[in-house]
C-alpha cells in the first residue's frame, strides 16, 4: 500500500494559475510561489466583494480517537466529488503547524487519494505564514522587554507581563523558562514562557481579520501586560503595531493550492481547536464564497471544540452562517468510544457500537442545537460490516440526520459522491436556521456555564481563585461581552481525556484564564491542557529523511 507522501508525489499537478482560472482568477490576481502555490492579491478582492456568495459547508466531526477520524480527508474528498459532479466548489482549510508534523498527530493535508498538494511544501514551510506570526509575536515581545530595559515609561509591573513568546514546534522545555540573566544589560531577571505558534494571539487575529486596517486595529488592542496601577498595557502603547503589521503584509493574503484531482482549495491560517479557535481565516472563506457557488471548509477536532468555536467565534464576528454540516465518524471511533482498545477496534463487535455511539448522538445533538441541517457520514474501512453500517445509517437517520458512506481515502472524489449528493440536497431542499449558543450579554461564567453544559454535557464548573480573579477583573474591564474560548482536551467531551463516549456527571474545571483583547475573545483554560505541547518518546521526526535528489520521506 502506498504511503500518503508517495501517492502525493507521483501526483501530476496542474500550473497553479489553471486552478485558479477556473475559479474566474486571472494571472495578474495572484502573486506565485514557484509552479504550484500562490497567494491571492488584494486586487482580487476590490474585484469581486459585491458579488453573492455561494453556499457554505463546514466538516466537523467527533472526538478524535487513535483509530482516526479522517475530516480533513473527507472535506478534501467532498470538495473533489463537487468536481465530478461539474459543481463550481472551492475548499478552505487551515495550514499546517510544525508541532504535528515532526510530533504525532500529522499533517493537514488529507489523506490517500484526497489530499492537497504540494503535500510536502504544505506541510513543511509553505509559503512562510506561520513564520510570520511568530516572528511578529517575538517583535513585540522583544520590544515590551526593552521598554523596560529602557526605562519602563509606560510603568509596566513585571510580575504582571502576559505576553508569551512562540515557536511552531512541541517543545515541552520552553513552557516556563527565565530570561534577562546575565548582566544589567542583559535585560530584568523575570519567569517567561512560550506557547506554540497556533496558539499565539497574533495568529487568531490573522484569522479573523477582515483587511489590513481591521489588522492593524486588532494588533493594537493586545494587552501585553499590566502597569502598577493595574491597567491594561497595549501593542499599540509599545508603538508595536506598524512593524508587527509590516511583518503579516504577506501573511495576511491567503494562499491557493490545489487538490490531486485540481479541485481549488484556500489554505490560510492554522489555529488549533483544542487550545485555539481551530478555524481558518475570514479572509480565505470570504473569498472561497464569493469565487464559487460552494465552500467546503472544516474546523479542528470534535464538534465540542471546532465546530462551537467556528459558531460562537467566527460567525460571531464576521456575520458568517453554515448552510450545512458534515460530522464525520468512523466505526472503529464508535467502537473505541465503546471501550474497545486500538488493537482490536477492526473486529465485528456490535455490542461496543452500540455503547459507543453515544459520543456520536451528543455531538448531533449539539449541532443541532445550532440550528444546522446535518449529514453525519461514515469515513468507511475495508473492515467495515455490513450489519455495523445499516445500525449507524438507521441511528443517524431516527435522529433526523442525512447519511452517507464516504470512500475518498481510496477512490477520490468517487468515493465522495454519495456524500456530495446528500449535502447538495441539503443546500437545495432544507433551510439552515443558524443561531448562536449564548447572547454577548451573558455574564463570561454564564458563557462558560452554558458551553459546558449544553455542549460538553457537565453538571457544572469549578473555578480556581486565579481564575474566577481574572474573569472579574476582564469583566470589570468592560470586555465581558466577548465571546469565550475553551481551551480542552480533544479526546473527551470532558476535560478529562480518558473519560470516552459521553460522560456524565462531571464537573469542568477552569483553571486559568485571560482575555486576548486583540482576537476578541476570553480564553478559559480547562483541566491538564497545555498551549505548548510535547514531543513524544517517539516522534514523527524519527522517521523523516531527505535524499541526495532532495527528495522528501518518511512524512506520512
Amino acid at each position: 500500500m502506498k504511503t500518503d507522501i508517495q501517492i502525493a508525489q507521483e501526483a501530476v499537478m496542474e500550473p497553479i494559475r489553471l486552478v485558479a482560472e477556473r475559479l474566474g482568477v486571472t494571472e495578474d490576481e495572484l502573486d506565485t510561489y514557484g509552479k504550484y502555490k500562490a497567494k491571492f492579491t488584494d486586487a482580487l478582492w476590490d474585484r469581486i466583494k459585491d458579488r453573492k456568495d455561494g453556499k457554505l459547508v463546514l466538516v466537523t466531526a467527533i472526538n478524535p480517537t487513535p483509530a482516526g477520524e479522517g475530516k480533513t480527508t473527507i472535506s478534501i474528498g467532498l470538495g473533489e466529488a463537487m468536481g465530478v459532479l461539474g459543481k463550481k466548489g472551492v475548499l478552505a482549510l487551515r495550514e499546517p503547524s510544525l508541532g504535528p508534523c515532526f510530533g504525532v498527530k500529522g499533517g493537514a493535508a488529507g489523506g490517500g487519494y484526497a489530499q492537497v498538494v504540494p503535500m510536502d511544501e504544505l506541510n513543511l514551510h509553505f509559503t512562510g505564514d506561520f513564520h510570520a506570526i511568530t516572528s511578529a509575536n517575538n517583535l513585540l515581545a522583544a520590544m515590551l522587554d526593552n521598554h523596560i530595559q529602557q526605562g519602563n515609561a509606560l510603568r509596566i509591573d513585571t510580575r504582571q507581563i502576559v505576553w508569551k513568546r512562540c515557536v511552531d514546534m512541541n517543545d515541552r522545555v520552553l513552557r516556563n523558562i527565565v530570561v534577562g540573566l546575565g548582566a544589567k544589560a542583559d535585560g530584568v531577571v523575570r519567569e517567561d514562557h512560550f506557547v506554540i505558534s497556533v496558539a499565539s494571539e497574533i495568529m487568531a487575529i490573522l484569522c479573523l481579520a477582515e483587511d489590513m486596517a481591521d489588522l492593524k486595529a486588532m494588533l493594537g488592542r493586545i494587552i501585553v501586560a499590566y502597569n502598577m496601577d493595574g491597567d491594561p498595557v497595549t501593542a499599540k502603547d509599545l508603538k508595536a503595531v506598524g512593524a508587527m503589521a509590516a511583518l503579516l503584509k504577506d501573511a495576511i493574503r491567503p494562499n491557493i493550492i490545489q487538490t490531486l484531482e485540481h479541485t481549488p482549495a484556500i489554505v490560510h491560517g492554522g489555529p488549533f481547536a483544542n487550545i485555539a479557535h481551530g478555524c481558518n481565516s475570514v479572509r480565505a472563506t470570504r473569498l472561497g464564497l464569493k469565487l464559487a457557488d460552494i465552500v467546503i471548509t472544516e474546523a479542528g477536532f470534535g464538534a465540542d471544540l471546532g465546530a462551537e468555536k467556528f459558531f460562537d467565534i467566527k460567525c460571531r464576528k464576521t456575520g458568517l452562517a453554515p448552510d450545512a454540516v458534515v460530522l464525520v465518524a468512523t466505526i472503529k471511533a464508535l467502537k473505541y468510544n465503546g471501550g474497545v482498545p486500538k488493537a482490536e477496534v477492526a473486529r465485528p463487535n456490535m455490542e461496543a457500537l452500540r455503547k459507543g455511539i453515544v459520543n456520536l448522538e451528543k455531538h448531533i445533538e449539539n449541532l443541532h442545537t445550532f440550528g444546522v441541517p446535518i449529514v453525519v457520514t461514515l469515513n468507511r474501512f475495508v473492515t467495515d460490516t455490513d450489519e455495523e453500517i445499516g445500525y449507524v445509517r438507521h441511528f443517524c437517520e431516527e435522529r433526523g440526520c442525512s447519511f452517507a458512506l464516504s470512500e475518498v481515502w481510496e477512490k477520490g472524489g468517487k468515493g465522495g459522491l454519495e456524500l456530495a449528493d446528500k449535502v447538495l440536497d441539503i443546500l437545495e431542499t432544507k433551510e439552515s436556521r443558524f443561531k448562536l449558543l449564548y447572547p454577548d450579554e451573558a455574564s463570561l461564567e454564564d458563557k462558560i456555564e452554558t458551553i459546558a453544559k449544553k455542549i460538553y454535557g457537565a453538571d457544572g464548573v469549578t473555578y480556581s481563585p486565579a481564575a474566577k480573579n481574572a474573569l472579574k477583573k476582564i469583566q470589570d474591564m468592560g470586555m465581558g461581552d466577548l465571546p469565550v474560548c475553551m481551551a480542552k482536551n480533544q479526546y473527551s467531551l470532558s476535560d478529562d481525556p480518558k473519560l470516552l463516549g459521553r460522560p456524565t456527571d462531571f464537573k469542568v474545571n477552569v483553571r486559568e484564564a485571560y482575555v486576548s483583547a486583540g482576537a476578541g475573545f476570553v480564553v478559559a483554560i480547562t483541566g491538564a491542557i497545555m498551549t505548548m505541547p510535547g514531543l513524544p518518546k517517539h516522534p514523527a521526526a524519527e522517521n523523516i529523511d531527505v535524499d541526495d535528489q532532495g527528495k522528501i520521506t518518511g512524512l506520512f
